[in-house]
C-alpha cells in the first residue's frame, strides 16, 4: 500500500509496514539505545494491532524511517511510538516529515482523536514546552543481573531482610478477572496513579475499561498489597529479547505509590516470579515516584546486590492537542 505524498512536498514515500521491511527496520536501529533495542521483539505483534499503524517512509527504494500510532482512550488518543530514522538521514528533518504524515493519515481514518501522547527519557528543551503539555514524570532505574545467580540468592534475600526487622509488605498477585475492578477502582486512580494515569512500559492510558482490554490481551504481573484497599500496585512484563547479546533480556515494571516499603516488596515479589524458570542475563527498567530513586538504587545495589547500569534518568509523559 503506498500513500499520495504530495500535500507534505517530500521525495519521500510512505508505506504501510510489513513483515517484509523487517530487515530493513532492524538494520536501520542497529545499535539504538545502547544495544536495549524494544523494537525487534513488538515488530511483528505491532503489524497485527488493530488500533495501530506501523508507518514507514522509504527513500530511493530503501527504508530510512519508522513511526508507530496506536490510538488509545476510546478513540481520543493517538499514541506515538517507535520512532526510528536511519543514521544517514539524522538531522534532514525526516522525523518530522514522517510524524506530520502519520498525523495527516490519523485525521482522516479516526476524525474522534484529539490528543497527540508520547514519551520520552531525554533532556526537554525550551522548544519542546513550546510544543508539549509535561502530564508527569518518573524515575528510570535500570539494573542488570544473572537469573540464575539471583535466583540461587532469593531466598537469603528475604531471609537477610526479615532478619534485619523488614518485613516486607504484602504482595498479592492479581487474576485477570479481576483486574478491571481494581485498577479502574477511584481508590487506584486518584491515590496511585501518577496523573490519573497508567503507564505501562513507556505507554500512557486513562484508566477506563477499553485501555484495561488493551493491557490484559500482554503479558503483564499485576500486583497489589491489599485487593479491599490498595495502598501500592504494581505490573511487570515478562522478559523479553533485547540485542545487546545473546541470551540477554529486558524486564519491565511499572511501581505506582509512594511508599517506599511497599517498592522494595513489589520488586523483591517480581524477581522472584520472573527468576523462578528463566535463564541468561536481564536488564530490568523499574520505573517509579522520582523521589523514591535514591534509597531504591541503594537497596538494589547493597541489599539485592544487583548492579546498576545507568545513574538517574526520568521518563516524561507529554501531550498537545491534534488540531483540525
Amino acid at each position: 500500500m503506498k500513500f499520495d505524498n504530495k500535500t507534505l512536498d517530500t521525495e519521500m514515500d510512505f508505506i504501510v509496514a510489513t513483515d517484509k521491511e523487517f530487515g530493513e527496520v532492524i538494520a536501520m536501529s542497529k545499535g539504538i539505545y545502547g544495544g536495549l533495542d524494544y523494537l525487534p521483539s513488538r515488530y511483528h505483534s505491532w503489524l497485527k494491532d488493530a488500533n495501530r499503524m506501523v508507518i514507514l517512509a522509504r527513500k530511493d527504494g530503501k527504508v530510512i524511517a519508522l513511526e508507530s500510532v496506536c490510538i488509545i482512550d476510546d478513540g481520543e488518543t493517538m499514541l506515538v511510538e517507535g520512532l526510528r530514522v536511519a543514521p544517514s538521514e539524522r538531522g534532514k528533518g525526516v522525523a518530522g516529515i514522517l510524524q506530520k504524515y502519520c498525523i495527516q493519515l490519523v485525521k482522516e481514518k479516526y476524525p474522534n482523536v484529539k490528543i497527540i501522547r508520547l514519551t520520552r527519557d531525554d533532556k526537554l528543551g525550551p522548544k519542546d514546552f513550546r510544543k508539549y503539555r509535561l502530564i508527569t514524570k518518573q524515575g528510570i532505574l535500570l539494573v542488570r543481573f544473572n537469573v540464575k545467580e539471583l535466583r540461587s540468592r532469593m531466598d537469603d534475600i528475604v531471609h537477610m531482610l526479615e532478619e534485619a526487622g523488614s518485613e516486607l509488605c504484602p504482595t498479592v498477585i492479581l487474576e485477570r478477572e479481576e483486574v478491571k475492578n481494581i485498577i479502574l477502582s477511584m481508590t487506584v486512580s486518584n491515590k496511585l496513579l501518577p496523573s490519573k494515569t497508567i503507564i505501562q512500559d513507556w505507554q500512557p492510558f486513562k484508566p477506563i475499561e477499553s485501555n484495561l482490554n488493551l493491557l490484559l490481551k500482554k503479558d503483564l504481573h499485576w500486583i497489589v498489597d491489599n485487593k479491599q484497599c490498595p495502598n501500592f500496585a504494581s505490573l511487570c512484563t515478562f522478559p523479553f529479547r533485547i540485542p545487546i547479546g545473546d541470551d540477554w533480556f529486558y524486564l519491565n515494571i511499572d511501581m505506582f505509590g509512594k511508599d517506599l516499603a511497599h517498592i522494595k516488596s513489589h520488586l523483591i515479589a517480581h524477581l522472584h516470579n520472573h527468576t523462578q524458570n528463566g535463564h541468561g542475563n536481564i536488564m530490568c527498567q523499574i520505573f517509579m515516584e522520582p523521589s523514591l530513586w535514591e534509597d531504591m538504587a541503594y537497596f538494589c545495589k547493597h541489599v539485592i546486590c544487583v548492579e546498576i547500569a545507568k545513574g538517574y534518568t526520568e521518563q516524561y509523559l507529554l501531550e498537545s492537542d491534534l488540531h483540525p
